[in-house]
């Protein structure tokens, strides 16, 4: 599970397993402030996205980009994730941009919150916003390539000014 958590933040395999590493150390030494509230397990889990989240912000800078609004989607996505299996999204997941990976992970599939994702990776929670819609954008595109369905795909979206 842990390494499955590593595989989703990290470009490769090897890089999975060096996230895992340092994540598994840093677990190991701080065993002790581990104080029995809520899961070992998602203990375990927060310290290895921050490992991953530590080692992507030391390579890659994100830079803010302008408010683009506050983004409201009104499309159903329970259509179109019925068609899609699990193992083909976490491909086309994987080829997003390191960025757009993190934020769309954190957001979709950790339940992390704007304000939350803004803090891990010192950006504005507009630009957390703005990654999690071209992530979107983009994962939405390959899906209609990759499954030939634009029909499913079609939304709608509206933006609403400040």
């Amino acid at each position: 599970m842990l390494f499955g958590v590593c595989l989703r933040y990290s470009k490769d395999r090897t890089e999975a397993e060096d996230i895992a590493q340092d994540g598994f150390i840093k677990i190991f030494q701080n065993i002790k402030s581990f104080d029995n509230k809520g899961s070992f397990e998602g203990w375990m889990k927060k310290i290895m996205i921050n490992t991953a989240l530590d080692r992507f912000r030391k390579r890659n800078k994100i830079y803010a980009v302008e408010d683009i609004g506050e983004y409201v989607d009104d499309y159903n996505y329970e259509d179109t994730i019925s068609e899609i299996n699990a193992k083909d999204l976490l491909k086309l997941i994987e080829e997003l941009t390191p960025r757009y990976k993190i934020v769309f992970c954190l957001y979709a599939i950790e339940g992390y919150s704007h304000n939350e994702i803004s803090k891990m990776l010192n950006v504005t929670e507009s630009t957390s916003r703005s990654n999690l819609v071209r992530a979107r954008n983009i994962l939405q595109e390959k899906v209609k390539t990759f499954y030939n369905v634009p029909e499913l795909i079609e939304t709608k979206r509206i933006y609403v000014e400040k």
